[in-house]
C-alpha cells in the first residue's frame, strides 16, 4: 500500500514529472535488480527456514515446534506468493513452478496422491532424491498444506507422526531446494537477468529490448488474470452459485487471502520498482496514476478481509470486498494488458496459463 500510495503521489506532483522518458533497457534493470532480484532472495531464505523448522519438528515433536513450523510455511507461502506471476526463465524448467504449487488442482490430484502417501506411508517419499521421482502434486508447497494442516495434521506434536512428519520434512527441503536454484539462476552472471537487462539478437529468447520488455507486461498482465480466474473466481458466489471456499487455494492454513494479497503486492511492487511508468509517453501521463489506484482499490478491498475464507463469504461486507477485488484485477487487466502495452506499442501474447 505504501508503494501505491508513494507512486501515485510521484506520479502527480506536477509538471516536473511530465517528461516520462526511462527506456526499455532502464525498466529491466529496474525490475530484476529492485524486485525479481531480492524477492527470490527472500523466497529462498523464507524456503530454507521452513526446512529448518520441519525437521526440528521431526527431530522433538512439540506444539512450540509445530507452532514454528506455522510461521514458517506462512513466511515461505507468501514469500512465493509475491514472485508466483514471474513464469519466466529458470521457474519454467525443470516443472519446478509445478514442484512449487501444484494450482490449480481442479481434479483434487494432489489431494488424493497425498493421503495415499500418508496411508501407505511411502518410505520413497521422506528422501527429497526419491520424493522428485514422484509426481508433481506431491512435492510442494499444497502437499505440504495438506500434512501440516490436513486430517490427521495434529499427530506431527507427538511420536505418532513421524511418518507424516519425515514426509513433510522431504516437501520442504524439496521447497527450499527449488527456491535456491531460482536464486542462483536468476543471480548468474550470464542467466535469464542479463537476458532481459541486455538483449542480444544471437539469443534465443529475449533479442531486443522491446521483446523483454513485453514480457515485463506480460507477468504484469497474466499475474493480474491468474489472482481473478485462479484464485478468487473459483470459490466466490455468482448468480445462484454459492461460494465454494474448499475450492480456494490453502484454505486449510488459512492464508488463502494472504496469499491473493501477496500476489498482487509482488505485481503491484515489480510495477512500481522497474519504473515501467516513465517510459509512458506524455500523452497517456495519467495512465500510470489509473493503474496505481487499482492496485490501492484492490489492497482497501483486501484490507476489509479479516476473516479465513469459509467465515468471509458468508459475511456480507467481506464477501463484497472479495468481489470488489475481482472488479479491480478486471480494471488492471484492461488497464495493463491493453492500455499500458498499447501506450509502450507493445504486444502482449497469451498467457501460459491459458487452457489450463
Amino acid at each position: 500500500m505504501r508503494i501505491v500510495l508513494a507512486l501515485l503521489f510521484a506520479l502527480s506532483a506536477g509538471p516536473a514529472m511530465a517528461q516520462l522518458s526511462t527506456s526499455p533497457g532502464e525498466v529491466m534493470r529496474g525490475a530484476v535488480n529492485n524486485f525479481i532480484r531480492p524477492a527470490m532472495t527472500d523466497f529462498g531464505g523464507k524456503a530454507d527456514a521452513l526446512s529448518t523448522a520441519v525437521a526440528q519438528l521431526c527431530a522433538t515433536p512439540s506444539q512450540a515446534n509445530l507452532s514454528a513450523v506455522d510461521t514458517a510455511f506462512a513466511n515461505t507461502a507468501l514469500a512465493f506468493g509475491r514472485i508466483e506471476a514471474i513464469r519466466v526463465g529458470p521457474i519454467m524448467e525443470e516443472n519446478r513452478s509445478e514442484r512449487l504449487l501444484f494450482w490449480p488442482d481442479r481434479k483434487g490430484i494432489a489431494l488424493k496422491q497425498v493421503q495415499a502417501i500418508l496411508s501407505s506411508q511411502d518410505e520413497s517419499a521422506t528422501s527429497p532424491d526419491t520424493l522428485r521421482s514422484k509426481s508433481v502434486a506431491v512435492q510442494g508447497l499444497t502437499a505440504l498444506e495438506f500434512v501440516l494442516y490436513g486430517i490427521g495434521f495434529d499427530t506431527l506434536k507427538t511420536a505418532d507422526g513421524a511418518f507424516r512428519c519425515q514426509y513433510g520434512s522431504a516437501i520442504a527441503q524439496s521447497v527450499a531446494g527449488v527456491a535456491n536454484e531460482l536464486v542462483a539462476a536468476w543471480n548468474a552472471e550470464d542467466g535469464i537477468a542479463l537476458h532481459l537487462m541486455k538483449p542480444d539478437a544471437t539469443f534465443t529468447d529475449f533479442r531486443t529490448p522491446i521483446e523483454a520488455q513485453e514480457e515485463l507486461v506480460g507477468i504484469l498482465s497474466h499475474g493480474i488474470e491468474a489472482v481473478r480466474d485462479t484464485r478468487l473466481n473459483p470459490f466466490l458466489a455468482k448468480g445462484d452459485a454459492t461460494a465454494k471456499p474448499k475450492l480456494a487455494l490453502f484454505w486449510r492454513s488459512g492464508l488463502t487471502v494472504p496469499m491473493i494479497r501477496a500476489n498482487i503486492d509482488g505485481l503491484q511492487s515489480l510495477f512500481a520498482l522497474s519504473g515501467i511508468s516513465g517510459g509512458v509517453p506524455n500523452d497517456k501521463a495519467d495512465l500510470p496514476i489509473a493503474i496505481a489506484a487499482e492496485f490501492a482499490n484492490a489492497d482497501v478491498a483486501l484490507d476489509l478481509v479479516t476473516e479465513p475464507v469459509e467465515a468471509a463469504v458468508a459475511d456480507p461486507t467481506q464477501a463484497q470486498a472479495l468481489a470488489d477485488v475481482v472488479t479491480a484485477t478486471q480494471q488492471l487487466g484492461v488497464l495493463i494488458g491493453e492500455q499500458l502495452s498499447a501506450a509502450l506499442g507493445l504486444s502482449v501474447g497469451f498467457s501460459s496459463l491459458d487452457g489450463d
